[in-house]
């Protein structure tokens, strides 16, 4: 499969629009909170996963666990 090229006018634009501005300050929210609770640490590896996250909408109130970075990294949402 040929790779395409990447629209990075598009990807900046969607990194801006306001829902995902949301999403990301929910992940670093979930992020900060780990670290007081002493779960994570800067530069061990691991990440904060959110456990059956929406693929829209609003990451509060959903249950994260720390797992590595690997894992956060390749393991793909399920798609509807």
């Amino acid at each position: 499969m040929p790779k395409r090229k990447r629209n990075y006018e598009k990807e900046n634009k969607w990194e801006s629009s306001p829902e995902q501005i949301k999403r990301r300050v929910a992940r670093n929210r979930a992020r900060r909170k780990a670290i007081r609770e002493g779960r994570v640490k800067k530069g061990d590896g691991k990440e904060v996963h959110h456990v059956n996250a929406p693929r829209k909408g609003s990451l509060d109130n959903v249950k994260t666990r720390v797992v590595s970075k690997k894992y956060n990294r390749s393991k793909q949402p399920k798609r509807s």
